[in-house]
């Protein structure tokens, strides 16, 4: 979010912002997703592949996790970043670009730079304007703004009229210590909205709604401290309760996605970001 705010104020705000999880993509194809490759460069390359880099030639760049990156890749996006050109992989044809970096990690890169798991000379190139962004604990008064974005945006997502927070919910969301940051955040107003039967989002202690656990007053959700357990965990128990009493039948009338009152293809796609399966219907 800080990424995007900073690129659509900045003079490359008509260039692209191209995005990149250093951490999600394996060892093997990150020179080829950030740099592209020729056809035949290797045994599975049947196509030109333009990387990220070329993808964000006039515009930003911004490398998520970038701690993540292997030694070998480091090398290559320092020459990049030094020369701003590269080759990629199976070419010897050199490509100019013209792209800002942003880049963010959630480790320290100093201990990381002496136990030699990360180039110091790549750590001083990137660490020319440092941000440190503040955990969302720590910044409260954001809570408000941020539930009401992902209020609009997840209700607008699933066709749902959810339109406002109760005051005791948003309490609650602001009292939370949000170890998950922003993202367990959004993970939270998605599932409430997924749940919700009501215009107004109204969650429980343990952060799901009030109508679907066991119809928790609002005097309790003031007074029940908070559940040892993640959020995730909450979600994914609630989930296959329901798929137990469905015997794990997710559409149709009888399904799972009618008792949750979401579409089946919605709860198969948070089935799978939780890792639910068939076989793991005992593990709560």
């Amino acid at each position: 979010m800080i990424a995007r705010a900073i690129h659509s104020r900045s003079a490359r705000e008509k260039s692209p912002l191209v995005k990149v999880n250093c951490g999600a993509i394996p060892s093997g194809l990150v020179e080829s997703e950030l740099f592209g490759h020729v056809r035949g460069a290797f045994t599975s390359a049947s196509d030109r592949r333009v990387g990220r880099f070329e993808l964000a030639n006039g515009g930003t760049l911004f490398l998520d996790e970038v701690g993540e990156l292997p030694l070998e890749t480091q090398v290559k996006l320092l020459r990049v970043l030094q020369e701003q050109e590269f080759e990629p992989v199976g070419s010897n044809r050199t490509i100019k670009v013209n792209v800002r970096i942003i880049a963010a990690t959630n480790r320290d890169l100093e201990k990381a730079v002496m136990s030699g798991a990360f180039r110091s000379d790549l750590y001083y190139r990137l660490n020319v304007i440092p941000l440190h962004v503040p955990a969302l604990r720590n910044r409260r008064s954001d809570i408000p703004q941020l539930v009401t974005f992902f209020l609009e945006q997840s209700a607008k997502w699933m066709g749902k009229a959810v339109r406002s927070v109760s005051q005791k919910t948003m309490d609650l969301l602001v009292d939370y210590s949000w170890p998950g940051n922003i993202r367990e955040l959004q993970n939270v107003i998605e599932r409430g909205v997924v749940l919700s039967k009501s215009p107004v989002l109204k969650l429980g202690a343990d952060l799901l709604p009030i109508e679907t656990s066991h119809n928790v007053g609002d005097d309790e959700v003031a007074e029940k401290p908070e559940s040892a357990a993640t959020l995730a965990d909450v979600q994914r128990r609630h989930i296959l309760r329901v798929l137990d009493q469905t015997d794990w039948l997710v559409s149709g009338p009888k399904g799972a996605g009618a008792i949750l009152k979401v579409h089946p293809n919605t709860l198969h796609s948070i089935m799978k970001r939780l890792g639910i399966r068939r076989s793991t219907r005992d593990e709560s």
